[in-house]
């Protein structure tokens, strides 16, 4: 039996077991899956021949390593920050590696050895680090082929609530790690090209510079920056590219809501707030205001971002309950952040037959014997369940297939790397496309970057 070992059980890792149980027969494949709690892997294996699960503290050296020795390759579902102490393991004892993850700077650094003993380790294979590399640079290539220059490209994505589960007023629910959300768009200026000039976007004001788009089959989204598409430039080998831009979907409305969190100081995750633990939610929100006996909360908020009674944004906050004098926090030492994710929770975590959606659309200009032309490339995926989520599916299965792949010795090219040569991007698309992870595409005239349809 050939041994894979998954570390990390965690909301994505759903799709990802059940395809390699699903082929573990024809591919004579044993899977442990290892994490600190395995209640969730038990509930997706259902005492399967081929899997085990294994309780696994990740910072237990001898476990880890006892557990990795025996693998022939090892998928890390990890949070990105876990990834280097497996690697290192993995390189120590010659094992092939996989992640959904962006390449850390630690990562990067193992990469002579990596290729010094001939072995693979795939990152960014998953959503959003992944399938967007991948079916971008099938298309950038193709374009390349045809001795075309590239002229722009856009990329967006989001996960969402499905229409059918849309329930709430901000028409949204987690589909994926509720801190990440909280937290996205920190860390410095959203950074990006257009139209040859370059843009920067500080995180205070990320929120209110938002682009619409309405997109083939789905409707109508509204998009913020990535923090950093420029270093995609060179991934991509878009050097001379006039616009770059890489942006998350949400639907229209939701950033200039998040917005008002971002301006009270509700997403800081810098510093520990006193008392946390016996905190209404009432008092967090008073805690970001200024002090006045006479003014209720309420009246005290509405002042000072400026929100009229009847606007939408005011029945979102008061939907999720921040004004509450009986719901408590209870977290101790608790950041701005991880208390707002808690309140956040409440509402907007999927029910148990809730179902999700992914949304990804990409644009590419280009010109062609004197013509501008544009392709625009788009997918979208509904999930089944609260287990079975869209965004498990389209983070998991692909980081199955790079791992069969890898196993069957399809992929060859060893060093630390992203998925965007054809010897791993061709054959993983095509295996998603029978899953239902499909692009359509529609080709247009050259329609470059349109300001008009900029908000805020």
């Amino acid at each position: 039996m050939r041994k894979i070992l998954i570390i990390g059980a965690g909301r994505s890792s759903a799709s990802l077991i059940k395809y390699l149980l699903d082929k573990s027969e024809e591919e004579n494949l044993e899977i442990t899956i290892a994490d600190i709690s395995v209640d969730l892997a038990e509930s997706i294996i259902k005492g399967h021949n081929n899997a085990t699960t294994l309780v696994l503290d990740i910072f237990d050296e001898d476990a880890r390593v006892s557990a990795i020795k025996k693998a022939d390759i090892v998928v890390s579902m990890l949070p990105a920050r876990f990834h280097v102490e497996v690697a290192k393991d993995c390189v120590t004892f010659k094992k092939n590696m996989v992640t959904a993850s962006y390449i850390s700077d630690e990562m990067k650094a193992l990469d002579a050895e990596v290729k010094k003993e001939g072995l693979i380790f795939m990152n960014e294979v998953g959503l959003d680090p992944g399938i967007d590399h991948m079916s971008a640079m099938k298309v950038i290539d193709r374009i390349r082929d045809n001795n075309a220059k590239m002229l722009l490209f856009e990329s967006f994505t989001g996960g969402l609530v499905a229409p059918e589960s849309d329930t709430n007023l901000w028409n949204y629910k987690f589909t994926w790690n509720p801190r990440n959300v909280v937290l996205a768009g920190q860390g410095g200026a959203a950074k990006f090209i257009q139209e040859g000039t370059y843009k920067y976007i500080p995180y205070h004001k990320l929120f209110r510079r938002t682009e619409i788009l309405n997109l083939p089959n789905s409707g109508k989204f509204e998009a913020y920056a990535n923090r950093d598409s420029l270093k995609y430039i060179k991934t991509y080998g878009l050097e001379n590219i006039l616009t770059m831009y890489r942006g998350t979907i949400r639907r229209v409305g939701f950033s200039r809501a998040w917005n008002i969190f971002v301006q009270l100081g509700m997403t800081d995750d810098s510093y520990t707030l006193e008392g946390s633990e016996n905190m209404t939610y009432r008092d967090f929100t008073n805690s970001f205001l200024a002090y006045n006996p006479n003014d209720s909360v309420e009246l005290k908020l509405r002042s000072y971002l400026k929100i009229d009674q009847d606007d939408v944004i005011w029945e979102k906050l008061v939907e999720l309950d921040i004004f509450s004098a009986t719901k408590k926090v209870g977290i101790k030492n608790a950041t701005p952040a991880q208390v707002l994710q808690k309140i956040l929770m409440d509402s907007w975590s999927l029910k148990k037959d809730d179902k999700d959606m992914i949304v990804m659309h990409h644009k590419f200009g280009y010109e062609h014997q004197g013509e501008k032309l544009q392709i625009e490339s788009s997918m979208t995926v509904i999930g089944e369940d609260q287990t079975y989520t869209a965004m498990a599916k389209t983070v998991g299965l692909p980081v199955a297939i790079a791992t069969l792949l890898i196993l069957n010795n399809k992929i060859k090219t060893p060093g630390v790397q992203l998925p965007i040569n054809r010897e791993v991007y061709e054959p993983i698309l095509k295996e998603l496309e029978l899953h239902g992870i499909v692009f359509e595409e529609q080709k247009k005239q050259y329609l470059g970057y349109n300001p008009e349809f900029v908000v805020g």
